[in-house]
């Protein structure tokens, strides 16, 4: 304790204070001994030591750092979504590949788009209207196709652990020119829109390599029609009705025999608002894929219901499912 003490007390012109060794700093740490720990940090996290120093950021950079934020069967998830797209790079590094699977990637003609959240690694993916099957949606007199704005991809939800406060701007995760920001606006670019209808019935399935993971379905709605008006954000009810007489109905089934029922009124004219369907558990193998069936009926023919907004259908991973009551 003493001689501890001692050590503060030598002057700092002493000839002993003089030939005393400095401590090691942080830029002497062996680069492999970074990337060890580095493992087990957040990729927020890593970002963040990226911008240390020198030898932090080549350890940052390191494979088997990334390696371990990849989803196991990364592999099947870019053959699924880049297999015919000569843009995806497969030499690519580990870190570069976790970079360029956060960005939202449209696959399936563009009526679906699947990312990696960029806290987690963890995979979500969104379905348009354009890729739901819609009774009735071909016939104008029932159903139209709204061109608007608010025609969210829901990917503000999922990369809502990324804050830009925790993502230097200059860190490699915000690459080919996008940053998260700017992931959030993202959109499609239409809404279906249901006028009259007796019989509601809009069902969807996709076929995909899910990892290995417990995961939710939502339907993205709005009871009534949004426009602008003199600036202002106003919603049109002209067409609401029947929502209130029967519940909507909520079904998914999984290739595995995974089943799930809910219902719901809908209520809450001009709100967006998520609908659970149910969840599901994928096995993640690097060989097959889930498919997930799911569905959305209100088929009592004893009254039409109309004044209705479909966006879209979000999956995303079932602990995720607090960061949707936020919007």
């Amino acid at each position: 304790m003493g001689s501890s003490l001692s050590l503060f007390l030598i002057p700092r012109h002493s000839t002993a204070a003089a030939s005393a060794p400095a401590d090691p700093g942080l830029g002497e740490l062996p680069e492999s001994c970074v990337a060890s720990v580095m493992v087990y940090l957040e990729p927020s996290e890593i970002c963040s030591l990226s911008m240390l120093n020198r030898a932090f950021r080549a350890a940052s950079s390191a494979d088997f750092v990334w390696e371990s934020k990849l989803p196991l069967n990364y592999g099947s998830l870019i053959e699924r979504v880049f297999g015919g797209d000569d843009n995806f790079d497969t030499n690519l590094c580990k870190r570069d590949i976790y970079a360029r699977l956060c960005r939202p990637s449209y696959f399936d003609g563009g009526t679906k788009k699947v990312w990696l959240d960029k806290g987690t690694g963890r995979v979500c993916l969104s379905i348009s209207a354009n890729g739901l099957v819609i009774t009735g949606i071909d016939d104008r007199r029932y159903w139209s196709r709204i061109e608007t704005d608010e025609s969210r991809l829901a990917d503000q939800v999922c990369s809502d652990t990324f804050a830009e406060t925790l993502l230097p701007k200059d860190s490699f995760l915000v690459l080919f020119g996008r940053s998260v920001l700017e992931l959030h606006k993202m959109l499609f670019k239409s809404v279906a829109y249901l006028q009259q209808i007796w019989w509601f019935e809009v069902y969807g399935e996709v076929d995909f390599p899910f990892p290995a993971g417990s995961y939710s379905i939502f339907y993205r709605l709005q009871v009534g029609r949004a426009s602008q008006r003199f600036g202002r954000r106003v919603c049109n009810s002209e067409h609401v009705h029947g929502w209130d007489k029967k519940p909507v109905q909520f079904q998914l089934s999984t290739s595995d025999g995974q089943q799930s029922t809910t219902q719901c009124y809908m209520k809450e004219p001009g709100k967006w608002k998520y609908h659970h369907v149910g969840d599901f558990i994928a096995t993640g193998s690097t060989t097959t894929t889930t498919k997930v069936k799911f569905s959305m009926t209100q088929i009592d023919c004893t009254h039409t219901k109309g004044g209705l907004c479909v966006d879209s259908v979000l999956i995303c991973p079932i602990e995720f499912t607090e960061r949707l009551k936020r919007f």
